[in-house]
């Protein structure tokens, strides 16, 4: 009887002390409530609250506002007095007056014999004069930094409304603007972002940095990282004021804001000498964002020279930028041949069937931008020209573009020179040394997706000097082999 009776006491006394923990824990709540909220703001002066920080985009949209569209983007493109009236054309080819923003920043006021400035130019300002700056005296490439900070007197021009992205780019850049927006339209300009490729040349990576935007191939900047980047910049200039190229004090200041470089294979430093027909001619699937250099390489196109070819080519960049230089190929099965097309650009018929993973390597026509470098020397594999029937190519270039009724564009390739080889007879000697022109028909009515091919198929009659190509969405599973 003892044993029950103590069992229920046992029993009795854990229910209390359950019953008086909740009874206290709720008295305790209640009060502290009470007290936080009448003590807290007079002991601390405001109530602790935890909020995670946000952005600030005064002058720019919410991310979901509206798609992007090319008055979103402002343009910071860096000259000078020396450069700037060889290098125009350059710019004028691809700036579209009353659409495109921004500005072209000179060294200094332009001279009578530039004006009036011309209306087809963006307008120009004048860099500060960093001269005035204390730590003038400290720099190693006073140039460079002029040209940095054209950010900043960009950004003190005011005018910010809408604006989504800041872009730099040289007077010898080429810019594919409906590009540039089709690409920026993938990343949110309300967080930060610094978009843009390295060198196509190892060694320029390895010299200055693999983690740097090259201005010459352009960089983009979204408008929240620039309104970060705008208070320390000065301050960013003097930590680094030993770096002698812009492009490594830019991308030095963005790491110290814990901005890494986002990579777009669509912008093109070129970094490389002499004919890059090769490269162009086997683009990768990014869209083409950009060109530079064309002081330093040879004419893109043969019998042109630069100012005529950038004029040439912008002929097809009207037509649709989406699909220029994207690379389509197939085959001709009767007589063995692979067909390359680069939009826009370069046809190439080789009198072998080769896979499409080997045709996508650039040939190496081109040079490295040091003569004396040692491999590796490109950011790529290439494929040695060749003197073999069956792996060099007959080389074809543009010649005219038209857009026809129905959606219907015809792009005519001319063959340039003769390819002064025998026949490939491992394939059965079909010669393509009788054909003198290629004629590449699309019918789109849209823009091609970024990061798919297109397929093709060929008409061909033996004997005859023209080959015919059209263009095509690709079958499901299709192998291009």
């Amino acid at each position: 009887m003892q044993a029950k009776i103590g069992y229920l006491s046992l029993g009795a006394l854990c229910k209390f002390v359950a019953v008086s923990g909740l009874v206290l824990f709720f008295f305790y709540t209640i009060l502290y409530s009470q007290f936080y909220h009448q003590s807290s703001a007079g002991l601390f002066g405001a109530p602790f609250e935890l909020k995670w920080s946000t952005l600030s985009a005064t002058a720019s949209d919410s991310p979901m506002d509206s798609p992007i569209n090319i008055s979103h983007i402002r343009f910071v493109l860096v000259s000078s007095l020396r450069t700037w009236k060889s290098r125009k054309p350059y710019i004028e080819a691809w700036w579209r007056p009353n659409e495109t923003r921004g500005n072209i920043f000179l060294d200094l006021p332009p001279p009578q014999d530039f004006l009036p400035w011309s209306s087809v130019s963006p307008p120009y300002q004048v860099n500060e004069d960093i001269a005035k700056l204390t730590i003038y005296p400290k720099l190693v490439n006073p140039v460079q930094v002029r040209m940095y900070r054209s950010i900043l007197d960009t950004f003190r021009l005011g005018d910010n409304e809408n604006v989504r992205w800041y872009v730099m780019a040289d007077d010898d850049s080429l810019v594919f603007v409906d590009n540039l927006v089709e690409v920026l339209s993938k990343y949110d300009h309300n967080k930060y972002y610094y978009i843009g490729t390295n060198s196509e040349f190892v060694h320029s990576n390895y010299h200055f940095s693999f983690d740097m935007g090259y201005g010459g191939a352009g960089y983009a900047l979204s408008f929240s990282l620039v309104q970060a980047l705008i208070p320390v910049l000065d301050s960013c200039i003097e930590r680094y004021s030993y770096l002698y190229v812009m492009d490594h004090l830019s991308s030095s200041c963005l790491a110290d804001l814990g901005v890494a470089l986002t990579i777009e294979k669509g912008f093109h430093q070129i970094d490389l000498v002499g004919d890059i027909s090769g490269l162009l001619s086997s683009h990768k699937l990014s869209p083409l964002i950009t060109l530079h250099h064309f002081d330093i390489i040879n004419p893109i196109f043969p019998s042109k020279n630069w100012s005529e070819s950038i004029q040439h080519f912008m002929e097809a960049a009207k037509i649709d930028q989406s699909r220029l230089l994207q690379q389509t190929i197939c085959y001709h099965r009767p007589t063995n041949w692979s067909f390359s097309i680069s939009w826009g650009y370069s046809a190439h018929i080789y009198e072998n069937i080769i896979p499409r993973s080997v045709l996508t390597k650039p040939l190496e026509t081109f040079g490295p931008w040091k003569k004396k470098a040692r491999p590796p020397m490109y950011m790529f594999n290439t494929r040695w020209p060749s003197n073999d029937p069956c792996e060099a190519p007959h080389v074809f270039f543009m010649d005219s573009i038209k857009k026809m009724e129905n959606n219907l564009v015809l792009i005519t390739y001319n063959r340039t020179w003769p390819r002064n080889l025998k026949p490939c007879s491992s394939s059965g000697n079909h010669s393509a040394d009788s054909i003198t022109k290629i004629q590449v028909f699309l019918q789109a009515t849209i823009r091609k997706e970024a990061g798919r091919i297109e397929c093709c198929d060929v008409k061909y009659v033996g004997g005859m000097d023209v080959a015919n190509v059209k263009l095509r969405a690709c079958i499901n599973g299709e192998v291009i082999a």
